[in-house]
């Protein structure tokens, strides 16, 4: 057999570096391009590109900013406005309070008085040496102001200022035993000074005081005893303070005056647990008043169900909410709420036997954090000498999401609810029904809303009869989280329109951390920013027309929660202003005063002219048909009356349809 040889064996060739690197460097160029142009090795390479990447954005922010600054450049700048006023205090001013013709400035070692006219201190107090944390006054007339202050830890104490002297009435949520002792969270202080709001928590639950102010009584006490406030009983009442005991002592002593009277405590809502009645008859039997629909309890739900309920909702989104389960579970924080005290209208009905009186409250309305039900309590009760610890509201409105913030305009009419799903309701409480029903499209968080000033004033009364008055507008400023603005308008007839004022800012300096209202002049409202800036808005323009600075010496204490207080009555913002290098700030602050009628502001601000009036028969259908339907619902009022008798039937009714059944159950047994 023939075999082929190669004259030439194959030889393997050695490996080659070279080669390989090669090959690296094409695959290389298939993942990363760029590596052709960077020569770098590992791991300057990835050092390199994110050092590019860090100048990359840095100049995108650099000429996004010049953008904004040339885009402010065109836009019509704010006139600047300057103190007509300033006066100094000793520490540092962390509140302030106007009522009548005096200032109140929490300090943080005293609480001291200023007249508004001169700027000059009348009078200190500095008896147990604590850090005024907030204040609220009202004037009672007679030269009389009731106080509501709270200090560092919590205490809220109730004042008298008479003939220019403190006098303490009572420390309200006061405790012998400090482990049991509540510390005080807000403060409400109703127009008029009838009643004062206290919101308390401990370490465990959270609950709310409604204290009636005896101010008439106050007043009588006053003239009987002028010297009351002052003299050498308030001089020895400072000089006692200087212990515990002595705090004590001096307290009973120095109430010469009415104490005020507790008269409600409202607690947070319960959880709706399983039911435990057995039938519809049950659960309408345990129900004493028919007013309301309640917040829930009475109802047919069984434990069972409940759970059967849970178990398939955590079945779909188990895993949604177990970042949210771990969260909740680490620690449980006393619930907020926000509370305002109302005028009497068709939303609190009151009995035949019970007078009320226009310009006093009858009632409050409450909300807690992450609740759908806001809670009406009346406040024309016959006093008890012990405070009903479950107490039931009188009316319960129910919504479709937890209601995020509320507000109440001035002439305490017009009520506005805010959800957490961005919808909005403004509700006429004299009419007792909404006027609009507005969402924000935008996904966004609504953090306050704020009623301006709308040129059209509202009319209650029809003048005469065929006649009616212009509609008016009910404006509202919605503030959400990330400081866009939108301007929510609610006529009486017609439809609510919502118009984006500003949107989020580009920088973050120019976050608003506060709005309030300019009822002086129609469509106005401060907004205060972090960089210090304080600034007026025409919210029909959306634009910013006026702005309040400080002296080149000072700035804007705290812009982040800045302590100013505008005077509705006079016309006037006090601000407080701090040294640009004061090394102590407890060392003194300086608050500065702002009087709207030094400035042309009524140019920007023009008032609308009242529309005239229209006859009956001109008007358009749509508004006859309102005005068809609130004379018909004022001619219904005396319907109201006549509820508890239908429901003492409608209950009479049920106990014989369950006597029939168990009658009907003992024959049919052998």
């Amino acid at each position: 057999m023939a075999v082929y040889t190669w004259k030439h064996p194959l030889e393997i060739p050695p490996p080659s570096e070279e080669n390989w690197q090669k090959e690296d460097e094409e695959d290389f160029f298939l993942q990363d391009p760029e590596r052709k142009r960077d020569a770098l090795p590992q791991p300057f390479r990835m050092i390199n590109k994110l050092v590019m990447l860090v100048f990359e954005n840095a100049m995108e922010i650099i000429e996004r900013r010049e953008v904004l600054r040339e885009e402010q450049k065109l836009k019509v700048q704010p006139t600047e406005c300057f103190p007509t006023a300033e006066f100094q205090v000793s520490g540092r001013a962390n509140c302030l309070a106007v009522s009548g013709k005096y200032v109140f400035v929490g300090l943080s070692v005293s609480l001291a008085a200023f007249t508004v006219c001169d700027c000059k201190e009348v009078c200190t107090w500095d008896a147990v040496k604590t850090e005024i944390c907030a204040i609220h006054a009202s004037d009672l007339g007679d030269e009389l102001h009731v106080l509501l202050a709270v200090d560092e830890m919590g205490l809220v104490w109730l004042f008298c200022f008479h003939q220019e002297s403190f006098l303490l009435i009572k420390i309200l949520n006061e405790m012998d035993d400090i482990s049991k002792r509540s510390t005080c969270v807000e403060v409400v202080l109703s127009p008029g000074g009838d009643y004062a709001g206290v919101l308390l928590q401990d370490s465990t639950k959270a609950w709310l005081d409604i204290y009636q102010l005896p101010k008439d009584s106050w007043l009588k006490e006053m003239e009987k005893n002028p010297g009351a406030a002052g003299g050498p009983a308030c001089r020895e009442r400072r000089s006692s303070w200087t212990s515990a005991v002595r705090n004590k002592t001096a307290n009973k002593a120095d109430a010469k005056l009415s104490l005020p009277v507790l008269m409600l405590k409202v607690k947070p809502p319960k959880p709706i647990t399983g039911s435990s009645f057995k039938s519809p008859l049950d659960a309408l039997k345990k129900v004493d008043d028919g007013s309301m629909l309640g917040l829930g309890y009475n109802h047919l739900i069984k434990d069972s169900q409940w759970e059967q309920q849970e178990a398939i909702f955590r079945s779909a989104y188990g895993e949604c909410l177990e970042a949210e389960d771990e969260r909740e579970g680490k620690q449980e924080i006393p619930r907020h709420a926000t509370f305002h005290f109302l005028l009497p209208s068709q939303i609190l009905q009151v009995g035949p036997e019970i007078k009320v009186q226009p310009d006093v409250p009858a009632g409050f309305g409450v909300h807690w954090d992450e609740s759908h039900n806001l809670c009406f309590y009346l406040l024309n009760r016959p006093l008890k000498e012990k405070v009903d610890p479950d107490l039931k509201p009188d009316v319960v409105w129910p919504c479709a999401a937890p209601i995020a913030c509320s507000a109440v305009s001035s002439c305490s009419r017009y009520l506005a609810l805010a959800c957490e799903d961005a919808a909005i309701t403004v509700w006429d409480t004299h009419l007792g029904h909404p006027l609009s029903v507005t969402a924000i499209l935008e996904e966004r968080l609504i953090h306050s809303v704020h009623f301006l000033q709308s040129s059209a004033a509202a009319s209650d009364e029809t003048p005469c009869p065929g006649m009616d008055s212009a509609c008016p507008i009910v404006q509202l400023l919605v503030l959400c989280t990330d400081s866009s603005f939108y301007l929510l308008k609610a006529p009486q007839a017609g439809k609510s329109s919502i118009t984006l004022l500003a949107e989020r800012p580009e920088d973050p300096n120019l976050a608003v951390s506060a709005v309030v209202p300019v009822l002086a002049f129609p469509s106005a409202a401060l907004v205060f920013s972090w960089d210090g800036t304080v600034s007026l808005m025409n919210a029909s323009t959306s634009q910013f027309v006026y702005c309040f600075s400080t002296p080149p010496s000072h700035t804007v204490a705290s812009p982040w929660q800045p302590v100013f207080i505008v005077d509705h009555v006079n016309w006037r913002l006090l601000l407080r202003g701090d040294k640009q290098e004061q090394a102590d700030a407890l060392a003194q602050s300086t608050v500065f005063l702002f009087d709207f009628n030094s400035y042309s502001l009524h140019e920007a601000f023009p008032k609308e002219p009242d529309l005239p009036l229209q006859s009956f028969q001109n008007l358009p259908w749509m508004e006859r048909c309102n005005i068809f339907l609130r004379d018909r619902q004022q001619s219904l009022l005396g319907l109201g009356e006549r509820l508890p008798e239908y429901w003492s039937q409608l209950q009479a009714r049920a106990a014989a349809m369950d006597k029939e059944r168990e009658k009907v159950k003992g024959q049919k047994k052998p």
